[in-house]
């Protein structure tokens, strides 16, 4: 039986048909309009044109799920604040169910691709796992036992927002020194080119063309793989950043499995072996605990309507 998921970001609502391995069967993607109840209308025409290409009608999905950015209460299918999108308690699941008489719900975007990667992806066969997502800032979800955590009111599990640095670099929550502010995809750009200024002899410089606002997460990575000193120094510091965070979250939850996802992720098996490496001569009880499988995200760009899917049981 089919699933809706629909994954609603800054710039587009991307809509998926999704069987019950996590195969996207038929899609859409819309861009998100100023309202949310332009954005609700439009998402009623995605869905109705998925079950017109699949020839079905609502009574033959298990539900629609949604993934949202923002503050959400999961219980009531509410949006309270979305500030990127300018949503303020908006009652998504509501205003859907009034048009389909089916199960829906809505989690945050960061908790659904875990729990995509978790049901149907890199972590599939685990039952307890952490997920960062490493993007412009640093996305957090947890599962244990199976089942996805979101602490309470469905407000919690924004892990890019503990402390890493106490009175460290300053972080868009008006707190310093987060994870975000030192792991994220934007702070890691921001020290590669601290250190292409320190260095102009680097060939982070000819990677770029010269032009240092061409520097992107890639940059540091792909020219330690070169030799470069001052590209490896930025390499090592961010991996001593994101150890150190991972290792945190080890320590609380003790998974099985650690999912790295977002665009810093694409190093795959380059990133994993530098944390796996930093993280197992670290790991607390010095081998007396069990080792964390860590992992990159395999469901890419449609972890997010995948993701949507697995909240419908």
């Amino acid at each position: 039986m089919y699933t809706i998921g629909i994954d609603i970001g800054g710039m587009s609502i991307k809509a998926g048909l999704v069987d019950e391995k996590g195969k996207i069967i038929y899609r859409n993607k819309e861009k998100t309009l100023e309202t949310a109840e332009k954005v609700i209308e439009k998402m009623k025409e995605q869905i109705y044109d998925l079950l017109s290409q699949a020839k079905i009608t609502v009574k033959d999905i298990k539900g629609i799920g949604i993934g949202s950015p923002g503050s959400i209460t999961s219980s009531t299918g509410v949006v309270e604040e979305a500030y990127n999108l300018g949503w303020h308690k908006v009652r998504i699941c509501d205003e859907l169910k009034k048009e389909f008489d089916t199960e829906i719900k809505v989690s945050n975007d960061a908790n659904v691709a875990c729990l995509g990667e978790t049901v149907f992806g890199a972590a599939k066969g685990y039952n307890d796992v952490v997920m960062f997502t490493l993007g412009t800032g640093v996305g957090g979800g947890i599962v244990i036992d199976g089942k996805l955590f979101e602490g309470n009111e469905s407000k919690g599990v924004e892990l890019g927002h503990t402390v890493l640095v106490l009175g460290g670099e300053p972080c868009t929550c008006t707190r310093r020194g987060c994870i975000e502010a030192y792991v994220s995809a934007t702070a890691l750009i921001k020290q590669t080119k601290k250190a292409m200024q320190e260095d102009k002899a680097s060939k982070m410089w000819e990677y770029v063309g010269g032009d240092i606002e061409n520097v992107d997460g890639k940059t540091a990575f792909e020219c330690s793989k070169l030799g470069d000193k001052k590209a490896i120094e930025v390499r090592d510091m961010y991996i001593y950043y994101l150890a150190e965070s991972m290792l945190n979250m080890f320590n609380i939850f003790r998974p099985q499995a650690f999912i790295l996802g977002g665009g810093v992720s694409a190093q795959g098996e380059y990133l994993v072996k530098l944390l796996d490496d930093y993280c197992k001569v670290r790991n607390y009880g010095f081998g007396g605990t069990p080792a964390v499988k860590i992992l990159t995200a395999t469901l890419g760009n449609d972890a997010g309507i995948i993701g949507a899917t697995a909240l419908i049981k």
